[in-house]
């Protein structure tokens, strides 16, 4: 093992919501924690992405009280010590915050690498090679490192890169020159065709120093956390100092302030699986387009996604539809507005 694997320490961000995936997302159980796209929860093939890199004592997931039985029982294989629950919602600036902190209680010359727990990958295999070489750069230089996705289409829904021109340094890294909001139409397509832009996937490497100098410079508060978080239990000192940190994303609180961010561009593929629609891809489709999963039987029916628990679910003369059953709860859907999913005015007690 190379002296910078023996520096690395992962955390998986684990305490997102997934509202667009109701009703089998709910708040206790969000999309990363329930059975998607496979036999195995989206967050156990997170972490088992990093199996054979590092050993399970310096995998942590970052979550909240909520889901925090529900994360343990999904990846029963970590200690449960590494399974942290932040006591209150503070975007990712405090949850990198709290990754810096704790891998540099581990030892000062950690690096950090933070992920988020929802996304699927399946070349696993050039993940873990493109993981190693972003984890040996890092070790040897100073910049913030985080992957860049290439677009496959003019996507709204996704932060872009803006990437400076010209050839990729031999190191395979390229220097961000932006970060870039979610952009409209048109200037998704502008980025798109130009390609100068990647996806922010969210996926960061950082030396724990590095971190703790952009926040000097950036954010204080969160300096003075990373400074005097405790090496040994920190259950007292998260309950009374994290709930006060600045609510804010890492892109706006440190990533567009930083000296140098640089990007690996990724060579796996990559998928935020960010609603119903995101399914064909991955679990395929039948003679008619539908992708179906459960106890489905259809006629004339075609580009549905229907997704059945108990009971069997029959459609007749219908198409581009997203229907989902669970024991309390069914939801019909047309593909053209999952996006809305999150807006319904749910009952409580189905939320």
């Amino acid at each position: 093992m190379s002296s910078s694997l023996d520096r690395l320490v992962v955390f998986v961000m684990a305490g997102g919501s997934g509202e667009r995936f109701w009703p089998v997302s709910r708040t206790a159980t969000p999309k990363h924690l329930v059975k998607l796209l496979g036999d195995q929860t989206l967050l156990e093939q997170t972490v088992r992405r990093f199996e054979g890199i590092i050993p399970n004592e310096r995998i942590f997931i970052l979550t909240n009280a909520a889901q925090l039985e529900a994360t343990k029982a999904a990846v029963p294989f970590l200690p449960a010590a590494n399974i942290v629950a932040e006591p209150a919602k503070r975007d990712t600036a405090a949850a990198s915050a709290l990754a810096t902190a704790i891998a540099r209680s581990i030892r000062p010359d950690a690096v950090v690498a933070l992920f988020p727990a929802d996304a699927m990958i399946h070349d696993t295999a050039t993940f873990r090679i493109q993981l190693v070489d972003a984890a040996e750069y890092v070790a040897a230089h100073t910049s913030i490192l985080t992957f860049s996705i290439t677009p496959t289409f003019p996507s709204t829904g996704f932060g872009y890169l803006q990437l400076e021109e010209g050839a990729v340094a031999k190191s395979g890294v390229v220097t961000v020159n932006r970060f870039v909001e979610k952009p409209d139409e048109v200037k998704a397509r502008l980025f798109f065709e130009g390609k100068r832009h990647g996806w922010n996937a969210g996926m960061f490497l950082w030396q724990a120093e590095t971190f703790l100098t952009e926040c000097h410079k950036h954010q204080p508060d969160l300096e003075k956390f990373i400074l005097e978080f405790p090496k040994g239990d920190h259950t007292s000192y998260l309950a009374e100092r994290f709930p006060s940190l600045p609510k804010i994303s890492v892109d706006y609180a440190i990533m567009e302030h930083a000296s140098s961010v640089v990007a690996l561009i990724a060579r796996f593929d990559w998928d935020d699986v960010g609603s119903w629609t995101a399914l064909p891809t991955h679990l395929g489709v039948d003679k008619d387009g539908n992708t179906l999963k459960g106890k489905v039987v259809t006629l004339d029916a075609n580009h549905n996604i229907v997704v059945a628990r108990n009971r069997t679910i029959a459609l007749c003369g219908v198409k581009d539809l997203v229907v989902v059953e669970t024991d309390d709860a069914i939801l019909v859907c047309h593909k053209d507005a999952v996006q809305k999913i999150k807006n319904l005015p749910i009952p409580p007690e189905l939320k």
